[in-house]
């Protein structure tokens, strides 16, 4: 009798336990309310509320405790006001971010003069920057300016005309920057070509706001409509600067490309691997055991170091903003090997547990032999999907774009050569030039030195 009436009162049980949920939830708040803790206390009110809007304990203790927030966070501004007038007004916008988010629950009170007090922090901090940034602007800083001008509209939004001057003060504080083909020493002839191109792309990808706001990297048509063939693979620095200027651009990014040095290391791995074959007997019960197969992989590493020198270079002065030496290295490594394996490539192993079990020496002799031809971390089976995945000619650009992005090795015949290897060492060097363009962005020419060159000259 009873099993029969379980499902019937189950939609029961569950609606009264829904609704004794939020009124928890509401006992909880009052209860960190009472221990002091008003945050606590607002996030579990607010919890209950999501699951209940209409359930009057939540919304009360939801009032109980945003009320003593704002309590204290009033207190904490007019202590901060007579100290700090910066980190006051943060905690004004911060407060007021907070009564915003608040009003789909309930409707935070203030003390009646708040109002003003709040108007009064937020104009004295949007009055402070606006005539910093008119300063600025006095002393050649045009991006410290729209920052500033930025802030003021910020703090007291429609101050003055600030909104409108950092919209015409932001042309003239932005940086363009081109990337001009490098100097290399040796090579192919478009080897800086490729190399400055490559760089721009990946740095445009990454120059981005907010991080990002007054740098503008020039298309690469911008430079090379001036390039003559002359140039293509040995630009001078004072032809970069050349190509810069004709480009209209504030800034370039330049350097030198030294000798490539590159060695060749051949090896073969020659020992038996293993096969695990499952077959049936007679009587139909499965056996296992493991089949020596004879196999050769061939592996071969080309090892490319290259020096490489860069700068970023004001073009009206020829100042050098950046400076940097980075000796590149890549190793490269291809294998090929006759064999195609039968089965799956989890189905073979390089030492059995047998062996390795009843001659550990010689288990570890094969190990040692097959890291040093195939590299460290490269197992047997990686060796052989890669053989199953090899029967398609592969492009030699997607070869070199896998060894950029950090393949431990290739399945192939032949190596890239030490030029195409070289390249790709340069390539990914990308990185501190970001950083050197980032760490620029917000820095004014002035405070760079490039105006003190100016009136030097």
């Amino acid at each position: 009798m009873t099993r029969r009436f379980v499902p019937s009162l189950l939609p029961v049980i569950l609606l009264l336990f829904g609704c004794a949920g939020p009124t928890q939830l509401a006992k909880k708040s009052e209860k960190r309310m009472d221990q002091g803790d008003h945050w606590k206390a607002w996030a579990l009110a607010t919890r209950a509320l999501d699951k209940a809007p209409a359930n009057q304990e939540a919304r009360a203790a939801a009032t109980r405790a945003a009320n003593s927030i704002s309590q204290d966070w009033q207190r904490r501004i007019h202590a901060l006001a007579g100290l700090d007038s910066s980190q006051a007004v943060d905690q004004v916008l911060e407060f007021a971010a907070f009564r915003s988010n608040a009003v789909r629950y309930v409707t935070v009170t203030t003390e009646p003069s708040w109002n003003l007090e709040e108007t009064a922090l937020r104009e004295a901090a949007a009055r402070r920057n606006y005539r910093t940034a008119v300063a600025d602007l006095a002393s050649n800083r045009p991006k410290r300016a729209y920052l500033h001008f930025m802030d003021a509209d910020h703090y007291a939004p429609g101050y003055r005309d600030a909104a409108a001057r950092a919209d015409r003060v932001l042309p003239e504080a932005r940086t363009t920057v081109a990337f001009v083909p490098l100097y290399a020493s040796s090579g192919p002839r478009d080897l800086g070509r490729q190399v400055a191109a490559s760089w721009r792309g990946d740095v445009v990808e990454h120059m981005t706001p907010p991080g990002c706001i007054f740098t503008e990297v020039l298309p690469v048509e911008e430079v090379e409509r001036n390039l003559k063939a002359s140039e293509l693979g040995r630009t001078s620095r004072d032809e970069a600067l050349r190509l810069g200027r004709r480009a209209r651009a504030d800034r370039v990014v330049w350097g030198t490309i030294g000798e490539v040095e590159s060695r060749t290391t051949f090896s073969i791995f020659s020992d038996p691997v293993w096969r695990r074959v499952r077959e049936k007997d007679a009587t139909g019960n499965t056996t296992t055991h493991w089949v020596a197969v004879p196999i050769e992989v061939i592996s071969r590493v080309r090892h490319v170091d290259v020096s490489l020198e860069y700068e970023v270079i004001a073009t009206r002065t020829g100042a050098t903003l950046a400076r940097r030496h980075d000796p590149c290295s890549m190793s490269a490594r291809v294998m090929w090997t006759a064999y195609t394996p039968i089965d799956d490539a989890s189905s073979y192993a390089l030492v059995t547990d047998e062996l390795r079990q009843g001659d550990p020496e010689r288990a570890k002799q094969v190990e040692t032999r097959w890291k040093a031809t195939v590299g460290e971390g490269t197992t047997l089976a990686q060796v052989f999907q890669a053989k199953r995945g090899s029967s398609r000619a592969q492009d030699p650009r997607e070869v070199l774009g896998r060894f950029i992005a950090g393949a431990a090795f290739v399945m192939l015949e032949d190596l890239p050569s030490k030029e195409d290897i070289a390249f790709a060492a340069l390539a990914r060097n990308w990185r501190p030039v970001h950083r050197d363009l980032l760490a620029m962005d917000a820095t004014d020419d002035v405070d760079l030195g490039v105006a003190a060159e100016v009136e030097h000259r």
